[in-house]
């Protein structure tokens, strides 16, 4: 699925905060979001169970809006290609679970999807820079992955900065994501620490007026981009 790159900054509502009855009335109350946010989780990588490939499927088929998929799994090497086959525009997948992780980038870029890679709060971002170059998209966890409505941690922020100066020195292109605790009151230092493609769940789904509350992000972020 060819995906036109949205203006930075980029607002992808987590469904994980959505209402699961009604998914479809849900995908339509977003339609000012970049790309929606589907958190997958095994209960192995993560202890929390969530969606799979068929729900994903489902998600795909009837959103109008293109599917950012994060991969809370093990064994991503297995699972993650199924995911790009599915049609999903962006596939991130754990840099602690992978075992070959340049490998799975190209392979997902091979089937058409932007590859991401992701870390949780406690890894080094250094780790990430032979992905350079491989992957679309870099997320920092702002919250130990497993749960929606956890607090953002803003001891990620240095791990943040430092990530987006490589990029910058590298002359690199790629996204830099932040997820977890992502709201009106917090969005500004992400971005000011180099993020400009934003995770937010119950910030949105929790409005009365979802794409009024996407509008006040992005409009928070981009006062707070440099």
């Amino acid at each position: 699925m060819s995906v036109p790159p949205p203006v930075a900054p980029r607002i992808n509502p987590s469904i994980l905060s959505a209402d699961f009855v009604n998914m479809q009335s849900e995908l339509a109350r977003i339609a000012a979001a970049d790309f929606v946010h589907v958190d997958v989780m095994d209960n192995h990588f993560v202890p929390n169970l969530t969606f799979g490939p068929q729900m994903v499927g489902r998600v795909q088929d009837t959103s109008p809006i293109p599917l950012d998929v994060h991969l809370m799994i093990a064994d991503p090497e297995r699972w993650a290609p199924g995911y790009a086959e599915l049609g999903a525009a962006s596939v991130t997948f754990h840099l602690e679970a992978a075992t070959e992780p340049i490998a799975l980038a190209r392979r997902l870029r091979d089937i058409g999807a932007r590859a991401g890679v992701a870390v949780k709060p406690g890894t080094p971002v250094d780790e990430l820079f032979d992905l350079f170059g491989e992957v679309d998209q870099m997320l920092v966890m702002t919250v130990e992955p497993g749960f929606g409505g956890q607090a953002f941690m803003p001891e990620t922020m240095p791990k943040l900065r430092r990530l987006a100066d490589e990029a910058r020195r590298r002359g690199s292109e790629v996204w830099l994501q932040v997820d977890g605790g992502i709201s009106e009151s917090t969005i500004a230092q992400a971005a000011e620490a180099g993020a400009d493609t934003f995770v937010a769940g119950s910030a949105v789904f929790g409005s009365a007026h979802p794409d009024a509350a996407i509008a006040a992000l992005r409009s928070l972020a981009a006062a707070h981009t440099h």
